[in-house]
């Protein structure tokens, strides 16, 4: 059993990677599209009672924040993998700008969720982390943690 737990500011490729490497093979749990804090702890329960493999497409950027699936993931016997999406806030609002304009996220957001994110650390109870950046091809190039 595999959680992964996706950490990064708001237009980094998240989602895109997700579609791109997981799409297949995990349950994709995202605000985005389930809205409600509430449907998402529901689908989070589910994917543990059904011990469903899941990633989790959110912005993640407290350690906090992110214990919310870490904790219960844990607990039910998963492996926790944590995927951090590096982007500078400039990119990230390039790459917000080239969506459709019902998908741009508010520069403030991205910017304010810039400003709280944390690095992740194995002491969270990561398995394995991974460092994301895109490179200037626009391909993702996925590398081992070494903080």
């Amino acid at each position: 059993m595999q959680a992964l737990i996706f950490c990064g500011i708001q237009a980094s490729g998240k989602s895109t990677f997700y579609c791109q490497r997981f799409l297949n093979s995990h349950v994709r749990i995202s605000l985005d599209l389930l809205r409600t804090r509430h449907r998402e702890a529901r689908l989070l329960q589910f994917c543990l009672e059904t011990q469903a493999r899941f990633a989790v497409d959110n912005t993640n950027p407290t350690a906090a924040e992110r214990q919310r699936y870490i904790g219960p993931a844990k607990a039910a016997g998963y492996a926790v993998i944590g995927y951090y999406f590096s982007s500078s806030a400039e990119a990230a609002l390039l790459r917000n700008r080239q969506r459709a304009p019902a998908e741009q996220v508010p520069a403030a957001g991205i910017r304010g969720t810039r400003a709280r994110l944390e690095l992740p650390s194995y002491a969270e109870g990561f398995e394995e982390l991974y460092f994301v950046r895109i490179d200037d091809d626009g391909r993702f190039v996925v590398e081992p943690w070494h903080l």
